[in-house]
């Protein structure tokens, strides 16, 4: 998990859960996953950066100096945002005061706010093969190759990983959810479960509260929702006409696959006893990368908490890309059918390339489908988050967290930064504080307010 270490300033989860007043045990990872990629290409990311910089110049010696160099250019963004105190970019007494603070570390995330890891990398890097390994590294962050990656979402997440490291927290991330609910309560915050929002109400063009599937509706000045853009603006808020922020981001973003996921316990004879956590594998065609069930993702939690399952088990969470039209018009039993089937080829997979033995070791299996997604987490068509159209200028495009709507916010993956731990709890921070400074807790000046967002504003819209 990101964002969960003991220092910097880009560990969002700690300070999260240190808000209201929780921590929790961690366990950390030494390997952050073992890609297993064409041409028998094997790469572990270690924990400690110097270790995997030596594996990958290892594999590609005559790129020493490029990939010292691109894996720098990471360095010099995380290293300013790191230093940065995190708060809205919405919000221009803090920006100013930040530049005033930092003024070279400010320039530099705005030097590369509109630029991509895929092109960055081929300032440095010739070699096709390692250039598809550097797609496979931000893959496994946005689902799109490097090309389409913003290199600030690909530098935290390519940074962080050896600064503050992957951490695991004990009992399960479930427990994540668990530790904020709880800490909320005792912070005097009211959840309720089983309410499910099916209207933002608005008077006179305002968002005012939100009307639940059984009737009741709940009024307030404010109202964030952590729904995708589309489903906030596609089910919940009910206009004539999309908003034009709402338009020019439907232009350049549409809805990533969803997965395809396989939750299994095994017997623990069947791994090896120095089996990594996480793996990537994407056996023999690097052209199958994006495609639907091309490439498959594992994670192995028991390896580092062996309290999550019974004693001679392992649990494997196994996934892929998958989209929602291909499990459309199926009866029960043909849907049924075909879970069985896809989940049956990803597992000989998995038993060709790494567990001999897998299938037979089998004692719980469950199937996911972009459906299951759908309906669990409540996401238009399950979708993983925004991923562009085209090569995207970086993130200029990526909406903040204010809205066309007066006093409706949103906040998630579909603003800015995007996909991600640590850019969807950094996308957290930034809604707080801009509602706090519009409800009058911070700061504020509107002369300024309404000369930033304006200018945002138009840098989406040449984006």
């Amino acid at each position: 998990m990101f964002g969960f270490s003991d220092k910097g300033n880009l560990n969002l989860i700690t300070q999260a859960l240190e808000a209201v007043g929780r921590r929790m045990e961690v366990v950390p990872d030494p390997t952050t996953v073992h890609f297993h990629l064409p041409d028998d290409l094997s790469v572990l990311v270690h924990r400690e950066y110097s270790e995997f910089i030596a594996e990958l110049i290892s594999k590609f010696p005559h790129e020493k100096e490029g990939i010292n160099k691109f894996y720098g250019e990471c360095w010099k963004i995380f290293n300013a945002l790191n230093s940065l105190e995190l708060k809205s970019l919405e919000e221009p007494i803090y920006l100013f005061g930040q530049f005033l603070k930092k003024p070279l570390e400010c320039l530099t995330l705005a030097y590369y706010l509109p630029q991509n890891a895929g092109n960055i990398a081929r300032k440095f890097i010739k070699d096709p093969k390692l250039l598809n390994f550097i797609d496979a590294e931000c893959f496994i962050v946005s689902t799109v190759n490097a090309l389409q990656t913003p290199m600030i979402n690909a530098s935290m997440v390519l940074c962080d990983r050896h600064f503050g490291g992957i951490n695991y927290p004990v009992g399960g991330v479930g427990g994540i959810a668990k530790a904020l609910a709880n800490g909320l309560v005792d912070k005097g915050s009211l959840i309720l479960y089983k309410a499910n929002v099916t209207n933002v109400i608005l008077e006179q063009g305002k968002a005012v509260g939100v009307r639940l599937a059984d009737g009741r509706e709940f009024f307030s000045k404010t109202v964030i929702s952590n729904a995708t853009r589309w489903d906030t603006f596609g089910k919940l808020v009910k206009v004539d006409d999309l908003p034009e922020d709402e338009k020019n981001f439907q232009r350049i973003y549409v809805k990533a696959p969803s997965f395809l996921s396989i939750h299994m316990g095994v017997k623990a004879s069947v791994l090896p006893p120095d089996t990594d956590c996480h793996h990537f594998i994407l056996e023999d065609d690097w052209a199958k990368l994006e495609v639907p069930y091309g490439s498959i993702f594992l994670s192995i939690p028991t390896v580092l908490d062996s309290s999550l399952a019974p004693e001679g088990h392992h649990i494997l969470h196994i996934f892929t890309t998958s989209c929602i039209e291909d499990w459309k018009g199926l009866s029960v039993k043909d849907y049924e059918a075909k879970k069985e089937l896809v989940a049956d080829k990803i597992i000989k997979r998995l038993e060709s390339k790494l567990f001999p033995g897998l299938k037979s070791s089998i004692v719980f299996k469950e199937v996911g489908t972009p459906k299951t997604h759908r309906r669990f987490l409540a996401r238009n068509n399950g979708t993983y988050g925004p991923m562009p159209r085209n090569i995207p200028k970086g993130l200029l495009g990526m909406p903040f967290n204010t809205t066309a709507i007066d006093g409706l916010y949103c906040v998630g993956d579909s603003c800015f930064p995007g996909q991600g731990v640590i850019a969807v709890a950094f996308s957290g921070v930034m809604c707080a504080h801009r509602v706090a400074a519009d409800l009058g807790f911070e700061k504020r000046s509107p002369i300024l307010d309404t000369a930033l967002l304006g200018l945002l504003k138009w840098f989406r819209t040449i984006a």
